[in-house]
């Protein structure tokens, strides 16, 4: 297996760079998942990126890499605070997973400081924008 790892962006993400700029930046998605390509291939890993506005396909993607991939990084978004189907697909894969916010959710509104994916998680980066996937994708680095 290959130091290979699935990148996955929950709900609302594909609208980065148009959406509540103010607290989640001008950058697209395209343009962070290039970004962290640039970043994973100095680190030697590939990355494969997934994103769904549906929490089943969102599953289904985290079971299909169970078997080929090292690691996970996922920004869950508003699954955070109530998925705890996605909670379990993590735990079911057995494969090291970081939970990333770009905004700072403690510093939000209280219901988005819960998460129900977190505790299945090695960590959770938050609050760092787009830099939080690289961080995350460092820590995995070491992990592999």
């Amino acid at each position: 297996m290959k130091n290979r790892i699935l990148i996955v962006n929950g709900p609302n993400l594909n609208l980065l760079g148009y959406r509540e700029p103010s607290i989640y930046g001008t950058d697209t998605l395209e343009s962070i998942n290039n970004y962290i390509s640039e970043e994973a291939k100095l680190l030697g890993i590939e990355c494969d990126f997934f994103q769904s506005n549906c929490e089943g396909a969102i599953i289904d993607e985290i079971h299909r890499v169970r078997l080929s991939h090292k690691g996970i990084i996922i920004n869950p978004a508003a699954y955070t605070h109530y998925s705890y189907a996605i909670r379990d697909a993590i735990s079911a894969v057995m494969i090291p997973c970081i939970e990333v916010h770009l905004s700072n959710v403690h510093a939000r509104e209280e219901f988005r400081s819960k998460s129900v994916i977190a505790p299945v998680c090695k960590g959770q980066i938050a609050g760092f924008g787009k830099y939080g996937y690289i961080l995350a994708l460092k820590g995995l680095s070491e992990m592999m």
